[in-house]
């Protein structure tokens, strides 16, 4: 096997995780067995589309929240917490506190992009 070397390190969002397989799958014909697996994981999930999710990650990006990286973006997208409690324990996952205002303020911009309720 060849020497592999990372270029770039960047965090997605399930969104475009689903595109990128798209893509391989166009590529390659058949999925391996681990993408296979991601696969029939993500149609199981609600993920929003890859439109609409970089649409939210550009919004609150421009939200200028201090400490709040890509990482921590792609998977608010990801989870698209609907209260705050939600919201605390998904940034509790890492080394990363937020004031309760910016934190209302990520959440009024999730709620345009979480599945209605039927």
């Amino acid at each position: 096997m060849p020497d592999l070397k990372i270029v770039e390190e960047k965090p997605i969002n399930l969104a475009q995780l689903k595109e990128e397989l798209k893509e391989i799958k166009k590529r390659d014909d058949e999925l391996g067995f681990r993408t296979a697996k991601v696969s029939e994981q993500l149609e199981v999930l609600k993920v929003i589309k890859e439109k609409d999710a970089e649409e939210l990650f550009q919004k609150i990006e421009k939200l200028s929240i201090p400490r709040l990286k890509d990482v921590h973006i792609c998977k608010i997208i990801d989870l698209l917490p609907s209260s705050m409690v939600e919201l605390k324990n998904i940034t509790s996952g890492y080394s990363l506190t937020i004031n309760n205002e910016n934190l209302e303020k990520i959440l009024k911009l999730v709620e345009d992009y979480r599945p209605k309720k039927k």
